[in-house]
């Protein structure tokens, strides 16, 4: 995008330790694009950029964007519905603040911008006084600018080849396991919709749910995103589903935004996807995140593992990482040597087949990873290898009449 325009910002709100604002105004118009940097003179000091044009990739300018402004007010006027869109892909980073400004006063397109993201709808002439309050707004509700030096945090989606295979699970004690033995602020979310199981397995109760972070996806920030959160007594943070039945299709947009979102605030971020293999299109599947897709030793659940990983094998695609949910080698039906072909390769994990263990967890809501056992110590490996620990070996209790 070409630009034409910079302006210093100036000693004095520096001196004041007032926040400096940098931001970017777009519009291919030239008199609507004079019109708001003339208002924005009148009441900021900091540094604009000025674009004359609508940027021709949302996705990697619109990261771009986020990246280096904390504002960007863009011309609604010249093409509404690309405007729309890349408000939409500019918020999905839940960093920049989106204004809009427009020569008319219609609800609709109001009701439009504030659905996509924008906080501050302006009309032409704008008003200066009106647009230096709404940048007071947005200076203070500014996070501290250390938390943007913060790497996006690690992505790790469990994934089911198959209804049932176990992921929730394995992710469940999975994120237990990373955020008590690990240094790593976690995040789970819940994505098995409708009814997930993860606040089951924790022995929690959630006031809020993913169902509510993705119904109000346009106006999702780091504020409302941890007032969703409930905190389990590992340090585990949730995002739980649902208690009642909810849809079960969101948009894309949507779940970019919470993910987004999440990386942000978080240095590990694990996700229950269930059999979601739909949201490929999704950041879910990006190109940093590990998939860990959990199948079993069986001919339904190996020949979807296949098909996911075929699918996952071409250029672009996440790293893929196979978990053999339990697995009892002494009781497989199917010859290994099968299952590697199957798989197009031995797997990196397996859970060892230990069902007293799961149904303890589920009726008494305390993780299997508290207990002495081998699923315990296989899941440990799991997320001691994201964490770059060794899990040592646990002793083994001497047999004995006395305690």
């Amino acid at each position: 995008m070409p630009s034409a325009l910079f302006k210093k910002a100036s000693l004095s709100n520096a001196a004041s330790g007032q926040c400096v604002l940098s931001i970017s105004v777009i519009s291919p118009e030239h008199g609507r694009r004079r019109a708001a940097i003339g208002a924005l003179s009148e009441c900021h000091n900091g540094p604009i950029r000025e674009f004359i044009s609508y940027p021709p990739n949302l996705d990697d300018v619109a990261r771009t964007l986020n990246r280096d402004y904390d504002v960007v007010i863009l011309d609604l006027d010249s093409d509404q519905e690309y405007a729309l869109n890349l408000v939409r892909s500019i918020c999905v980073g839940a960093r920049a603040t989106v204004m809009v400004f427009s020569a008319k006063t219609d609800r609709a397109m109001l009701l439009n911008a504030m659905r996509a993201g924008a906080r501050e709808y302006l009309t032409l002439p704008i008003d200066s006084n009106l647009l230096g309050e709404a940048l007071k707004r947005v200076s203070a509700l500014r996070p501290p600018p250390e938390n943007y030096s913060k790497p996006d945090g690690s992505l790790l989606v469990f994934l089911n080849s198959k209804g049932g295979a176990g992921a929730t699970t394995v992710a469940t004690n999975f994120a237990v396991a990373l955020a008590r033995d690990s240094s790593k602020r976690t995040l789970l979310i819940d994505l098995n919709l409708p009814l997930g199981d993860v606040a089951i397995n924790l022995g929690i109760k959630a006031e809020h749910s993913i169902a509510n972070a993705l119904d109000h996806a346009n106006r999702l920030d780091r504020s409302l995103l941890n007032g969703m959160l409930v905190k389990h007594g590992s340090g585990l943070w949730v995002l739980a589903a649902p208690t009642e039945l909810t849809a079960t299709h969101f948009s894309d947009w949507a779940i970019d935004k919470l993910v987004e979102l999440a990386r942000l605030e978080f240095d590990a971020v694990v996700v229950d996807a269930g059999a979601k293999l739909y949201m490929e299109s999704t950041r879910l599947f990006d190109l940093s995140a590990v998939i860990y897709l959990v199948t079993q030793v069986g001919i339904a659940p190996l020949r979807n593992a296949n098909r996911v990983i075929q699918k996952l094998s071409t250029p672009g695609s996440p790293r893929v990482e196979i978990v053999l949910n339990r697995f009892d080698a002494r009781r497989q039906e199917i010859a290994e040597e099968y299952v590697v072909k199957a798989l197009t390769r031995p797997a990196e994990w397996k859970i060892p087949d230990n069902p007293d263990a799961v149904r303890r967890m589920q009726h008494n809501g305390v993780p299997l990873i508290d207990e002495d056992s081998d699923i315990a110590r296989a899941i440990r490996q799991m997320s001691a290898a994201v964490s770059g620990r060794t899990v040592a070996p646990v002793k083994k209790k001497n047999f004995g009449f006395f305690r």
